[in-house]
């Protein structure tokens, strides 16, 4: 937003002191000034498709403001040979051209550029030398600045993919850590069952013989029920281990934690209960949806809701602030999250305005 902001301020500020010299009734034009200032606001509309309306139009409608900038910027600096400050212009084209076009395409334009930078201090009565300083010095800012956009969005792109990466990362050892666990209690049941419950039963059936042979004790009646109780609290502590889920909010919490961008708000339900398999499903649908609000959406912001159906079942709604899609493309990561709500028994949607949308529904366990 703030390149756009001081794109637009530089390009509209470069017009200025034509506009002061126009009203005190000189004239530096070698076109009517009507007509230079109507390709002045050409200019202006281009650069705005380009930067401020990029994500809403497309890359096609993004190309052609770029090539009407290329024509527009070369129009006026010819038209205007006298005023060298529309050179300014130029080395704007050229910094931009990084976000639409390929490097040698970029390496192309600068050239271009400078070789009408040229032409119009030839046009505009300059020294032969000042004709070769201009054209050199407006070429190394051309290049200086082509430089620090390519330095800035690489930066930029190095930042997604280590917050993709981080998120990856995040939700894998969440998996990873939530299956070790399982293991481990699945373990600890066997253990329970095979040892424990077993000598417990055997327990419970000498009292039981010892009972039937005279008349019992009131300790070995006493003594035989609480068999049978510790019995089953064994039984139930197996069922409890074999089934229990981790903490949902707090491991999706993790997963999401110190993202620089976007922010991600998670809520859960405080009803909401999921086995083993609706929490995988429910982490790698967090997983897809930060990173694609990361890798495509330029989204600020992404909120994530689990929450109980209306028939039931848990529901996974998710959303973000960014650019959105007109036409929904099944990637793999969707097909991923459609392919494993399925498996549950579940459907899920796909929204692409406003803003992305991914709602999932499985039935509760």
């Amino acid at each position: 937003m703030w390149s756009a902001v001081y794109g637009t301020a530089i390009c509209a500020a470069v017009g200025l002191p034509l506009l002061v010299i126009n009203v005190r009734g000189e004239d530096l034009t070698s076109i009517p000034v009507a007509l230079w200032w109507l390709c002045f606001a050409g200019y202006l509309l281009a650069q705005t498709v380009c930067t401020w309306w990029s994500d809403r139009l497309g890359p096609r409608a993004v190309r052609a403001g770029f090539a009407a900038m290329v024509v527009l910027g070369t129009v006026l600096a010819l038209s205007a040979p006298r005023a060298g400050w529309t050179a300014i212009l130029l080395i704007f084209t050229s910094a931009l051209s990084v976000y639409v076009v390929r490097l040698p395409v970029t390496a192309a334009v600068i050239v271009y550029n400078t070789g009408v930078i040229v032409l119009a201090s030839v046009l505009g009565d300059f020294s032969a030398g000042a004709v070769v300083a201009t054209g050199a010095l407006y070429l190394l800012l051309q290049v200086a600045s082509v430089a620090s956009v390519v330095a800035t969005a690489r930066a930029q792109r190095n930042a997604e993919r280590l917050a993709v990466a981080h998120t990856e990362l995040r939700a894998a050892h969440a998996m990873l850590a939530e299956s070790s666990r399982a293991d481990e209690r699945l373990r600890i049941a066997r253990e329970l069952h095979d040892a424990l419950g077993h000598q417990l039963t055997v327990l419970a059936l000498e009292l039981e013989a010892a009972s039937h042979k005279a008349e019992p004790a009131e300790h070995v009646v006493r003594a035989k029920r609480v068999a049978r109780e510790l019995l089953a609290d064994v039984r139930a502590t197996v069922g409890e281990l074999r089934h229990r889920a981790p903490d949902l909010r707090a491991t999706l919490d993790r997963i999401v934690a110190d993202l620089p961008a976007p922010q991600v708000q998670v809520h859960v339900d405080a009803g909401v209960q999921t086995d083993e398999a609706r929490t995988a499903v429910l982490i790698r649908c967090v997983q897809e949806v930060v990173t694609n609000a990361i890798r495509h959406a330029r989204a600020d912001f992404v909120w994530i809701e689990i929450r109980i159906g209306d028939e039931g079942g848990i529901v996974f709604d998710a959303r973000d602030d960014g650019r959105g899609a007109d036409r929904v493309v099944m990637g793999h990561g969707l097909t991923g999250i459609d392919e494993r709500v399925r498996e549950l028994g579940g459907q899920a949607r796909f929204e692409g305005r406003p803003g992305f949308r991914v709602v999932a529904e499985v039935p509760a366990p």
